[in-house]
């Protein structure tokens, strides 16, 4: 694999924190020379090819292999009677086969594996493969699931997990009560770079593992618990990767291409089609959301409640921790005297779902941010004061008891978006700026503006006890005369500009110019995973801690070799408090290093107790706001967002530009889901697995935006940072829809909301 030592900028030119250099990947990933896990080669490699069931729910009643075999140029065909460890995987729960034995229990579930010469002899081979079916009756209403008389999908039942919040007055009442019903549909992450990667079996009778993932080292526990091997014997590497937005934190191919190389004794590639990605990952939960709040006349919220139910699909996944962050997150970033939540995920015949952007509070924002401007016409106040009003505040209490102990702007985020300027009134008759664009399906008549506003918070870091942690390891050299910093962590890159942050924090901390980056791999220590808007802050704060340590141990030799205190490093030379060169790095490294891990750990969090939901569940929290201006064509349905800005608080923005990418790309995300995104599922069954169906915003669907970053620094987190990525993709989405209702005066309590919501056909 490709150092970024290799890579244009990586070295030279680069910013420190604050600024916005330019990413080392950057220009190799526009000008299309970027190696991605689909480009992966190997001489005299071969390729797999999974064979899924059609059915939700079957049980396996016999698996014939033998015209699949005599096929020419075919290798391997495995089912689950050649796993030769445990055939069980998963992230929270060890309950996914990495291939059926006896059930499937979605379609789309992995049931043999064939390896071949050539993709396409693959898979005419896995088509031979004869599985014996015998129907079950599916659960695919997750409504029904807690029923007694519904299917089971596990022995287990059907209940993965539920949070229940109760705080403050047990029956509370109000002088104003409103409340809703909402549905929100299944969204796909939709990230353009398949699953894909490639297994190279090894002389020590491992396998070597490159692949486009999330968590490495997760990645790696479960690959060994499969193959019977010793972490040892299982090395990943992370290739590159297309995108992720939590889809591929699960395992996809990962087990099977090292099953098939171990077998054939050569390496394999896997790489998804499009179709089969739809089948291969899990989505985020769709859900079900009964809401209730409250108030005071004057619009002080006394109470809120809540009865959320999520989707888990046929495997656990992180049902659970969306489960908890559904619950403890639930009613949005207020200020409630009283609470009553409850929040359920279970288990169905729908395709399994797990994480994805905003992890659990996306669905709930769409609930609580239409229910707070049903409130808001109950008391007669407009959309922005209603949410000052009972925005959180710093020194407030969550509905979880834990203390918000650093900046909860939330007043002055959604005041400040109202305060933006206003794109101007429509007055072209070009089709460009009207609903249904260049389709000419309107020339002006029928279209309404809309206005509409959400604010949201979201934890930032994994939660509830768990141990969340990350590590670095520092080295600095002398090179061709000049020093080298060369940091080393396993926190996947995927898109989001980790590898660039490393070099700023690098070059903040050591003042050396030229920082390399190494390859992603598990021969270092966990780095956690590239979810929850975390490694800025975990993997960033652990590449600080070991740059410090390499530079309290440079400067402890300096300062032995003469004979002074209170040096500082700057670039290549030490530099006493007098402004004095005492020495170059040259001198004190010489033809040695200095390298230094660091495992770092942010302040524990702890279990919500089992009874009342208290607590203090998450490390911190980072609050944004949004406001979305909409034409809609009330007459055909048809929706054309205008404009879409926002507010977020960033805590310290380590890399503007990112910063702002980031903002920009988590709300396209959330619009995608209020207008466009779902995967539709009937009986068990994806009725669109493809990008000509499963539709996501494209540049001409997204408006321009205004972007106003706050910083005001968390005292807890190293340079005073937030987690950035997550947070817009959960206020875009309800303000979106907000704007809607707002054009067309209608309810509109599902998303995506479709045309047929509109015009009530």
């Amino acid at each position: 694999m490709t150092s970024t030592d290799s890579i244009p900028g990586a070295k030279t030119g680069g910013g420190r924190v604050g600024d916005s250099p330019l990413r080392p990947d950057g220009t190799l990933k526009v000008t299309g020379q970027f190696a991605y896990s689909s480009d992966l080669w190997h001489e005299d490699m071969c390729w797999g090819v999974t064979l899924r069931s059609p059915h939700p729910h079957a049980r396996i009643l016999g698996i014939d292999t033998t015209e699949a075999l005599a096929t020419p140029g075919v290798y391997a065909v495995l089912t689950a009677d050649d796993v030769p460890g445990e055939n069980a995987v998963g992230l929270e729960h060890l309950d996914t086969p990495a291939l059926a034995r006896d059930i499937v229990r979605y379609e789309g579930e992995p049931v043999a594996l064939v390896a071949a010469d050539h993709p396409e002899t693959a898979r005419r081979a896995a088509k031979k493969i004869v599985v014996t079916y015998e129907e079950l009756p599916a659960l695919t209403d997750p409504r029904r699931a807690l029923d007694p008389d519904a299917p089971q999908v596990h022995e287990q039942g059907n209940l993965v997990r539920e949070v229940t919040i109760r705080r403050g007055d047990a029956s509370p009442t109000a002088p104003v009560v409103v409340s809703l019903e909402f549905e929100v549909g299944m969204q796909d992450q939709a990230f353009l770079g398949p699953e894909s990667g490639l297994a190279v079996p090894a002389e020590d009778g491992g396998v070597d593992l490159y692949v486009a993932t999330q968590w490495l080292h997760v990645d790696q526990a479960q690959v060994c618990r499969v193959l019977g091997l010793p972490p040892e014997k299982v090395r990943l590497t992370l290739a590159g990767v297309g995108g992720a937005f939590g889809g591929r934190e699960d395992l996809s191919m990962h087990v099977h291409a090292c099953l098939l190389a171990l077998r054939t004794g050569k390496p394999v590639k896997m790489c998804y089609s499009r179709e089969e990605s739809f089948y291969g990952h899990v989505h985020r939960h769709p859900a079900w959301l009964r809401y209730e709040f409250g108030a005071q006349p004057d619009g002080r919220l006394v109470y809120g409640k809540a009865d959320i139910l999520f989707d888990g699909g046929a495997y656990a996944s992180s049902t659970g921790a969306v489960v908890g962050n559904g619950g403890t997150l639930g009613l949005g970033p207020y200020d409630f005297p009283s609470v009553h939540v409850t929040a359920r995920g279970v288990y169905t015949n729908n395709p399994p779902c797990g994480a994805m952007r905003g992890f659990g509070c996306v669905q709930a924002a769409f609930a609580h941010e239409a229910l707070m401007d049903e409130l808001a016409e109950a008391v007669g106040l407009d959309e922005v004061e209603i949410r000052a009003l009972n925005g959180m505040r710093e020194g407030d209490r969550n509905i979880t008891g834990q203390l918000i102990d650093s900046a909860a702007p939330v007043a002055e985020l959604i005041r400040t978006v109202r305060d933006l300027p206003l794109p101007p009134e429509r007055t072209s008759t070009d089709l460009r700026e009207l609903p249904g664009g260049v389709s000419n399906t309107t020339h002006g008549e029928g279209v309404v503006r809309g206005i509409g506003y959400a604010v949201t918070y979201k934890n930032v870091g994994f939660s509830e006890g768990f141990d969340d942690y990350s590590t670095a390891r520092v080295r600095l050299e002398m090179s061709g005369g000049e020093p080298v910093v060369t940091v080393h962590t396993a926190a996947a890159e995927v898109g989001q500009g980790l590898i660039a942050v490393e070099q700023q924090i690098a070059r903040t901390e050591l003042g050396v110019e030229r920082v390399v980056v190494h390859p992603k791999d598990t021969t270092v220590g966990s780095g956690g995973s590239t979810s929850a808007s975390r490694q800025t802050y975990v993997t960033g704060g652990a590449v600080k801690a070991a740059c410090e340590a390499v530079r309290t141990t440079v400067l402890a030799r300096a300062g032995q070799r003469c004979g002074q205190t209170g040096l500082r490093l700057d670039g290549d030379k030490i530099v006493a408090t007098s402004g004095e060169v005492v020495a170059t790095l040259v001198e004190v490294l010489g033809d040695d290093a200095v390298e230094e891990t660091v495992e770092r750990r942010h302040r524990p969090t702890r279990p919500i107790d089992p009874e009342t939901g208290q607590g203090d569940a998450h490390v911190q929290y980072a609050f944004s706001a949004h406001r979305a201006v909409v034409d809609v064509d009330v007459e055909l349905g048809l929706v054309k967002v205008v404009a879409l800005d926002t507010a977020q608080d960033v805590g310290k923005a380590i890399n503007p530009d990112a910063v702002v990418g980031q903002i920009q790309g988590g709300s396209a995300q959330g619009m995608g889901l209020a207008l466009m995104e779902e995967i539709v599922v009937t009986d068990g069954h994806v009725r669109n697995p493809s990008f000509t169906d499963y539709l996501i915003p494209t540049i001409l669907d997204m408006p321009p935006m205004q972007i106003e970053v706050l910083e005001y620094a968390d005292p807890h987190a190293p340079y005073g940072v937030r987690g950035v990525g997550e947070p817009p993709t959960i206020s875009s989405g309800p303000a979106v829809a907000a704007a809607v209702r707002a054009a067309t005066g209608k309810a509109l309590r599902r998303v995506p909301i479709r045309p047929e919501h509109i015009t009530g056909t």
